[in-house]
This record gives C-alpha cells, structure tokens and sequence, in this order.
C-alpha cells in the first residue's frame, strides 16, 4: 500500500525535549513555570512584530491555555456574557467557535459568510445586528469573526460594524497564526483574540490554545478564571466560579520548541498552496481558493481548499475525496455551517447561502509542512485523473 498522506501533521524543529527535559530537571511539571512565560513572550513578540501595532498594542499580553476552546470560553467571560444574552458568531466555522456560547447560556447568532475570503460578512453583520436590537431590545454582547482555514477576513469592515454599535469582537484565529491583514497579524484586531496549538494547527503544544489580551490586567483576570478563580487569600476563597485552563510547563516547552519553526511553517505551506494552484491550472470546474489580490491579505494558508461545480467538472467533491482515499490520502469536506447543526437548529441565522454552497462544493487538501512536492503532486494527479476519465 502507498504511504499515507495525512491533511496536515505536526513537525518538530528538534528544539521541543530540550525544554521538556529542562522542566522535568528543575521538578516544573505543573500549570506554571519558565516554559510557560516564555512561550507567551515569544507569541507576544511574533504578534507584534517590528511595524507600528508595536507602538499600538505595546500593552498586550497573551494568557497560555488548555485549549482555543478554552480561551474563546474566557474571552466570552472576560466580555460579560451571561446566560439570556446573544453572541453574533459566524456560522462557517468548526463547532469550537459556537460551543463556548452556549457553555455559558448566551444564545448563538449565526451570520453567513462573503464569497471572497469566506468569512463572515460584514453586510449580514449590520442586519443582524439592527433585527436583534429590533427584536429583543438590547444589542448582542459580543462578535465572534473568524479567520477561517487560514484566510484573514475583512476585518476593517468587521471592525467598523462593531465600532458603530460599540459591541466587542472576539477573534477567532484559531487557524490564522502568522496571516495577516494590511500588515497586521491576525489575532491582533479584536478586544481579544484566540489561537489554538491543537497538532494540526500552525504550530502545536498537542493541545493548547492562548487568549490574547489587550493590557496587563485583563490578562490576569483570563489568568484568574483559568486558575480555578482562586481569590487573594491564605486559604482557598472562591467568590466566581474558575476553570482549570492554564496549560501546563510541559506542554509549553513543546511550543516554545515550535516557536523556532513558525516562519517555516508559514513559508511551506504558502509554497504547497502555490503548488496546487498550478498543478491543477486548467483542471475544468476545479477552482483553489486564493486570497484577494491587492487588498492587504496575507494567509497562511493552513489548508490549501478546493471547490468542485460537478457540472462543469463531471465530478463531486465527494466523488473527489473518495478517490484520494483510495490512494490513502487524507482529504476532508469544507466545514458544515453551524446554522445546519443539529445542535444549533434553533439559533437566528442571517445568510445568503454561501457557506452552504461551499460546503456541498468545498474540499481541504492535505497541506502539512511536511509535505513534500511529491506529495502534493501525488494528491494532484488523483484529480486530473478524475478528469481526464470524465472527458
């Protein structure tokens, strides 16, 4: 049988077991520690950069989690919502961006997405922002934008709909770390930002996430509820309820070992993005998602998609997916849009169809920075051959 393919696998730089090995033999195996702060120092770094957002967000700390999960379920706390509120979410994304909504009792609003980056639409987003306060009276508490497989949305637009009625925005980045709008790094635009270091992601801590805090005291009020909300006290005193979040010395010096490889990383799996756009060049109904020219954005592409229009190829995504797996190459359907979960039938939604349509048409390739040219030639030739055999 062929070698698998795999749509997108972790990479070590070599430097990950020599901080491991370091808390092991200073005895900091626990939910704090050196790996800790020095992992979110050099996030922190890497997110400023060296431009003006360095001046603009000199304040800002990143609080290392558990999980994206986690985080987004902090930031939604540190925003006040409360069980009976709304929080506006975009409905094409992974569950993860939803679930925290409703750990809280707040309600999901779902808003579809625009064609171009795929992302949530900042039209939609007025519309629904003006039917809720028609309906309910009082205005979401929160917008939750997300930069969907990499592909920074068009955030000046998002922002300046949150602006307007003054609700916050919790951006989820959880697959966007190192793309970037306008210069800017993604994560960096909202009054909170999330990543996620799950062992698919950009980079990994196995799992993991962080929350990206605009000053110093909100991040230690993240870090508070992410420590069991333990007050000032010389016994233990719980006046909130708290979580047990806070990532571990461990799995922090895994990331700090991946810090190394993060500018890699991006380079590579912008290059294989590069190679399917040209490899499947003229494949008729096939169509890579690319980024908009000329407007500022810069993805990371952490997966390279594809759509298939079955009228003009004379094949399906699906037909598509089943013979990569066949030649045991990991492939995977488009997101299903929340607003089509079973679990969310109930929640407002304000589209226009196109995250349905993608997710009939939509396919993810295998984009790890692990591949190899080969491999992305391999992938390649399965659907030339389905459209060869179809003309």
């Amino acid at each position: 049988m062929k070698s698998r393919i795999w749509l997108s696998l972790a990479h070590m730089s070599g430097r990950e077991q020599e901080f491991i090995q370091e808390a092991f033999d200073t005895n900091w195996v626990v939910p704090l520690g050196p790996n800790v702060n020095a992992f979110e120092k050099s996030l922190r770094d890497f997110l400023i950069g060296d431009g003006g957002l360095q001046i603009e967000n000199e304040g800002m700390r990143i609080v290392a989690l558990s999980a994206g999960t986690a985080a987004l379920h902090l930031g939604l706390i540190l925003l006040g919502v409360q069980p009976g509120d709304e929080v506006i979410c975009q409905s094409f994304t992974f569950a993860a961006s939803a679930n925290p909504i409703a750990y809280l009792e707040a309600t999901p609003v779902f808003v579809d997405s625009e064609k171009e980056t795929w992302n949530m639409d900042p039209v939609l987003l007025e519309e629904a922002i003006k039917e809720r306060l028609e309906k309910t009276g009082k205005l979401p508490k929160a917008i939750i934008p997300v930069h969907l497989y990499g592909m920074p949305g068009k955030m000046d637009e998002v922002m300046e709909v949150a602006n307007c009625y003054g609700i916050p925005v919790l951006e989820d980045s959880a697959e966007a770390l190192g793309s970037e709008y306008k210069g800017r790094k993604c994560g960096t635009f909202g009054e909170y930002g999330v990543l996620s270091f799950n062992g698919n992601k950009m980079i990994t801590t196995s799992g993991g996430g962080a929350l990206i805090c605009p000053n110093e005291e909100k991040a230690k009020r993240a870090l508070f509820y992410a420590t069991q909300a333990r007050e000032q006290a010389p016994h233990y005193q719980h006046e909130k309820i708290g979580y047990n979040y806070r990532m571990s010395n461990i799995c922090a010096g895994i990331g700090r070992g991946q810090m190394f490889v993060l500018d890699e990383h991006v380079t590579r799996r912008r290059a294989i993005h590069d190679l399917y756009v040209k490899l499947l060049a003229g494949v008729k109904g096939v169509k890579v998602m690319c980024q908009p020219e000329g407007e500022g954005f810069n993805s990371n592409y952490w997966l390279t998609c594809i759509t298939v229009e079955p009228e003009e190829a004379g094949f399906t995504r699906e037909d598509v997916r089943l013979a990569l797996d066949e030649e045991n190459i990991e492939s995977r359907p488009l997101w299903k849009p929340m607003h089509l979960q079973p679990v969310f039938k109930d929640a407002p939604y304000y589209g226009n169809g196109t995250s349905e349509r993608l997710f009939e048409i939509g396919l993810c390739l295998p984009s790890g920075p692990t591949l190899t040219d080969e491999d992305v030639e391999r992938v390649t030739k399965v659907v030339k051959q389905l459209s060869d055999f179809r003309f």
